[in-house]
């Protein structure tokens, strides 16, 4: 039986230059591609898991002040960007599945209510994976985490900036 022998998409990821290799995963982190240049130099990665544990690893090791604008590069949940479509396409289509696109009115209000308070108490966005979340059950994940001091909300932001990248991951390579 013959085998394919076009090289995995891993493999050809490792193989690119730095500039192709933060052009194809620069977006992976919101607005953020210096996560994906400072990765490359991990290369070669023997699985998407060791490609997304390099880059959560350099997101980890990146100064205060850097983890600080990755988060606040996220966008608020149904917030201003999602109402002019300014969002990337991978922030579009995962607040479109977790149905922030349907909500009412009252439930736009409160939401953005919720965003205001969130970003008032903590100075940056409040930020969830949102796959597999229903609109619900997001609004009652800020109004619980609004009650977290300073220094868990930021480490649950990172952590779920490192579930948002392992889902963008799989979306984009299967």
């Amino acid at each position: 039986m013959p085998t394919d022998p076009s090289p995995s998409p891993i493999t050809q990821l490792s193989a690119l230059d730095r500039a192709e290799f933060v052009a194809r995963l620069g977006g992976i982190f919101e607005h953020s591609p210096w996560v994906a240049e400072r990765s490359w130099a991990a290369r070669p990665f023997a699985s998407f898991d060791t490609l997304h544990a390099a880059m959560v690893a350099t997101m980890r090791r990146a100064s205060r002040d850097e983890q600080l604008a990755l988060i606040r590069a996220h966008p608020e949940l149904a917030g201003k960007e999602a109402e002019a479509g300014t969002l990337t396409r991978e922030s579009t289509g995962e607040q479109k599945g977790a149905g922030l696109d349907q909500c009412s009115q009252a439930e736009l209000e409160r939401l953005r209510t919720l965003n205001a308070a969130y970003r008032t108490r903590f100075g940056f966005p409040f930020v969830i994976a949102v796959k597999g979340l229903t609109r619900y059950q997001i609004m009652e994940a800020v109004e619980r985490r609004l009650n977290h001091d300073a220094e868990t909300e930021f480490e649950t932001c990172l952590n779920e900036i490192a579930r948002i990248t392992r889902a963008r991951l799989e979306a984009q390579f299967g």
